[in-house]
């Protein structure tokens, strides 16, 4: 087993991985994750997990940049909605940490930490949270307009 820190994950994130391992292993019935089990548990900002591995928190301005690209993408439909969902989620939570490791309270950070635990996330949430991403990183500046659906999820029967 890895036992491995989090580097200050805010605590919205940390009610939001919470929220989200309880109802992974809700769906697993308790059962292991690919033959291996999975572990983790909340306790300050430290995680118990097996097998794993975590990302380093990215620096203030990189995890803003990443949000302004993961915002893009939504608005720009460049993906499968799940696809749009699981990168401005992931652009969130680092925003978040990021915030909380620098000690910023800042308008964009106040909106990661407040977006990132709504589940599930709405395309029409996405499409505001992105918007609002957008004009708070670069104030002035035009912000895109959505772009229709995403693209359609892969069926589990194609038929050529």
């Amino acid at each position: 087993m890895n036992h491995f820190s989090l580097p200050r994950l805010s605590r919205r994130a940390q009610a939001w991985v919470l929220g989200v391992t309880t109802l992974v292993g809700s769906a697993l019935g308790g059962s292991a994750l690919g033959g291996s089990a999975l572990v983790v548990a909340l306790s300050g900002a430290s995680v118990l997990a097996a097998p794993g591995a975590c990302a380093a928190t990215l620096p203030y301005p990189e995890a803003v940049e990443r949000s302004g690209i993961a915002a893009r993408a939504v608005l720009a439909r460049a993906g499968r909605e799940s696809c749009l969902r699981g990168k401005l989620t992931n652009a969130l939570l680092g925003l978040s940490s990021s915030c909380e490791k620098e000690a910023r309270r800042d308008p964009l950070c106040s909106l990661a930490d407040r977006a990132v635990v709504v589940t599930p996330m709405t395309l029409a949430f996405m499409d505001d949270t992105s918007r609002a991403l957008l004009r708070l990183i670069a104030p002035g500046s035009p912000v895109p307009v959505s772009q229709g659906r995403p693209e359609p999820e892969p069926s589990g029967s194609e038929t050529p």
